[in-house]
């Protein structure tokens, strides 16, 4: 049996990706909050460590959170402040 016919769907064009100026600062946004309050976070415990060892356990949180958590959600929230201004 064949099928009927469909009409081809309309796909809206994407956005153009921000500019790297954006994305900078977006990611600083992300990373600082998240460094400041790690740094506070692990300060009781880490307080004897060597600094190469506390900035090591403190990106082991840190950049994971950022790049699957922080970022992806400020760029969408980009995305929709920018669409409304168009």
């Amino acid at each position: 049996m064949s099928q009927p016919a469909t009409a081809p769907t309309h796909i809206p064009p994407s956005a153009p990706p921000p500019s790297i100026h954006v994305r900078a600062l977006i990611t600083w946004i992300a990373i600082f909050p998240l460094v400041t309050l790690g740094f506070y976070a692990i300060a009781p415990f880490a307080e004897d460590w060597h600094p190469i060892l506390r900035a090591f356990v403190l990106t082991l949180i840190v950049v994971p959170t950022a790049v699957y958590l922080v970022v992806p959600r400020l760029m969408r929230l980009h995305g929709k402040v920018r669409g409304r201004r168009r």
